[in-house]
């Protein structure tokens, strides 16, 4: 099989494999690794659809990661969809209400970032073998609430890392925030700071790209790492989810080998969407890949008029994952419709860090037919979550309520009937204050856990794991900063005098 490379969407640092790509997360130039080509399914749809997960993984993820040999691959997924997942499906499809929801919340935090970043450790901790790296990784990201849980489950106490995690102390669901607070291991550091998710994503860059500081690591035995999903090995498991879905339908028979299906996402970083393009590129049949925004409807913009323009108010809502105005991962798209232009890419990434808006041409805009864009009001995302329950008995979060909402208006406005894959990103259990009072108003007196118990009643789901958790787990992490000092905290976690 030959090596498939990775380079920079801005040109600079040559071309890199797999595993080198996957640990410096960025590229020196601040661009995103992205694969020099898209590689094809390696199998037929009806071989595909025989797979479990871990096998339907390794069939997607060994056309990408070239550079692992079989045994580490096999080894990495063995590693991350075991026993951790409360399902033997991982990721099971439900119908409901018309459409297919893809249950990606079934990880030990609860959100589809565990199935990504189930396995990124594993491969992170592979790729510093293959790469006779001696330094100890430290993982620093932001989060706007799942990334962060799900980075630090996956790091916590392995060998060879530390995590730190930055997130916006107000910005956040309480059960989010008591996920990151009360997580063990002696590795992992999370830290409030007074300022959004945008200030957050940010900071953490402008660390990445400190030469300064990272000659300063180097000194004391440590390099930076990202698990954010500008994270190469981010992007690609999440492809694997697409083609197991399309796999899962057409072994129940919902439709033929071959047919398109459409899906409808709901995003704030871009990644996830993007994940189910690289799919389609890959030769799965999908129609319409639809961007789902919520009020923070930055992306839903960019679709209409081509602009990209992040100068607006930023919005608190009740999805709060997607409360994002600086989408990282939409730069890889970008990058593709620029006919790989990294000199084009580059100057448009210029104009949004210097002026927070940029504008591509009517010649990338015609690629963009794939795509289309829809978004949510906060009064129309919790509508849905009641219509969805009333209907069907079916209870979904907040995020998956705004792709509900957007996929059912898709439908009406486009007449287009194909079978619609909605990506289901989070347990309503994470929500359940914002669910609740969406099918009741009458449960927002109600105190938080005390509403577990009633979801779980009328749901007929069992309250899981990652909730039970933390009723009574003590808060372990209080740090709290500003966003100008958080390089500052990181060196002294690390040990490293300011």
């Amino acid at each position: 099989m030959a090596e498939l490379l990775y380079e920079s969407t801005r040109g600079a640092g040559g071309k890199v494999t797999a595993s080198q790509a996957i640990l410096k997360g960025l590229a020196e130039d601040g661009g995103l690794f992205v694969p020099e080509t898209i590689p094809a399914l390696p199998m037929s749809l009806r071989e595909l659809s025989q797979l479990s997960y871990q096998d339907t993984a390794f069939a997607v993820m060994k056309q990408f990661l070239t550079d692992f040999t079989d045994e580490e691959l096999r080894s990495c997924i063995t590693n991350a969809y075991d026993e951790k997942f409360d399902t033997k499906e991982i990721a099971p499809l439900k119908e409901a209400d018309g459409s297919y929801y893809l249950e990606l919340f079934h990880g030990s935090t609860i959100a589809f970032k565990d199935m990504a970043l189930s396995i990124l450790p594993y491969l992170m901790v592979t790729s510093a073998k293959k790469n006779q790296i001696k330094n100890e990784i430290v993982i620093l990201t932001a989060t706007s609430g799942d990334t962060g849980k799900a980075a630090l489950a996956g790091f916590a106490d392995v060998p060879g890392t530390k995590i730190i995690v930055f997130y916006p102390k107000d910005g956040v669901s309480p059960i989010q925030k008591k996920q990151m607070v009360t997580q063990k291991g002696a590795n992992t550091f999370v830290v409030g700071i007074h300022g959004n998710f945008d200030d957050a994503q940010s900071g953490v860059k402008a660390m990445f790209g400190d030469k300064e500081l990272a000659a300063e690591l180097d000194s004391h035995g440590y390099q930076f790492s990202s698990a954010n999903s500008i994270n190469i090995g981010r992007l690609v498991p999440q492809v694997v989810y697409y083609v197991y879905a399309y796999g899962q339908l057409l072994k129940k028979g919902v439709i033929t080998e071959g047919e398109e299906i459409n899906v409808t996402v709901p995003t704030g970083n871009f990644g996830n969407i993007l994940a189910a393009y690289y799919a389609k590129l890959m030769g799965l049949p999908i129609g319409k890949l639809i961007c789902a925004s919520n009020e923070n409807k930055v992306l839903f913009d960019f679709f209409q008029t081509g602009a990209y323009d992040r100068n607006r108010e930023f919005l608190l809502t009740s999805s709060p994952s997607m409360d994002i105005l600086i989408s990282s991962n939409l730069e890889r798209l970008v990058y593709r419709i620029a006919g790989s232009d990294a000199g084009k890419d580059a100057a448009l990434m210029k104009s949004l860090s210097e002026t927070g808006r940029y504008e591509i041409t009517d010649e990338m805009r015609a690629q963009l037919s794939d795509f289309c864009g829809g978004f949510a009001s906060e009064e129309e995302t919790a509508k849905e979550i009641k219509t969805v329950y009333e209907n069907t008995g079916y209870v979904i979060d907040t995020h998956t309520a705004v792709a509900s909402f957007v996929a059912r208006s898709y439908r009406k406005t486009s007449g287009d009937r194909k079978k619609m894959v909605i990506a289901s990103t989070a347990s309503p259990y994470k929500f359940t204050r914002s669910v609740m009072k969406a099918i009741d108003a009458k449960y927002d007196e109600m105190e938080d856990f005390a509403l577990v118990d009633v979801l779980s009643e009328i749901s007929g789901t069992a309250v899981p794991a990652a909730i039970e958790e933390i009723r009574t787990a003590p808060v372990l992490h209080k740090t709290v900063c500003e966003t100008a000092e958080m390089k500052n905290t990181v060196k002294a976690f690390l040990g490293i005098e300011a």
